[in-house]
């Protein structure tokens, strides 16, 4: 069991890859870095939330790399894009709202309790807050403050309630090994996440 300090770096890091790789393009200056090392295997020994299975997620997400079928950038753009419809897409209020829609009432929740701790991401694009890269790197911004309570009810109120959800559509339909394997890399470690959480995860309905 993780100590609080070394759960709080352990979110701080992985919230920040997994933020600007579910988030940003390929091609994004953000994301150059951490393709490189997510080329080679020798990533995994420091990746703070250790089991097994990244011995197999490591050469799957090389290959989806070197995938010249299926190209990186395209598959960004068909999956968190398009023009056409998401197969799993990546904001909560499409998995929460009765209706399935963008700007539905659990971004409103989210945007309420943002308020309440006086803060708000600075995004680049019109982007609803609760775009689930987003919201792993506000998680790791909040992590990096040492902001426990917080990033407790952040993950327990408004992510973890639909990310499984969400990351299964998402293994599911990727047509290049690399998303598949960020989405595996991204359960195990929401996984890690959760332990230690100060809060139950609260139960809610899913409609999509």
């Amino acid at each position: 069991m993780l100590s609080e300090q070394q759960r709080l770096s352990a979110i701080a890091l992985s919230g920040r890859v997994l933020g600007a790789l579910f988030y940003h393009a390929p091609s994004h200056p953000d994301c150059a870095s951490l393709m490189a090392m997510l080329s080679t295997p020798d990533w995994v020994s420091e990746w703070p939330f250790q089991t097994p299975k990244l011995t197999t997620i490591a050469p799957l997400m090389a290959a989806g790399l070197a995938d010249q079928l299926t190209p990186i950038n395209e598959e960004f753009q068909r999956l968190f894009i398009g023009p056409y419809a998401l197969p799993a897409p990546p904001w909560s209020s499409v998995y929460l709202d009765k209706e399935n829609v963008l700007f539905g009432d659990s971004l409103l929740e989210l945007r309420q309790w943002m308020r309440a701790q006086g803060f708000a991401p600075q995004t680049e694009q019109n982007e609803p807050e609760d775009h689930f890269g987003l919201m792993l790197m506000l998680a790791a911004w909040l992590a990096d403050q040492g902001q426990q309570q917080p990033l407790d009810e952040l993950l327990a109120w408004h992510l973890l309630p639909w990310a499984e959800r969400y990351l299964n559509l998402f293994t599911d339909n990727a047509a290049n090994d690399f998303y598949r394997g960020l989405g595996d890399l991204a359960k195990l470690t929401l996984s890690g996440w959760q332990k230690g959480m100060l809060m139950p995860v609260a139960c809610k309905q899913l409609h999509f």
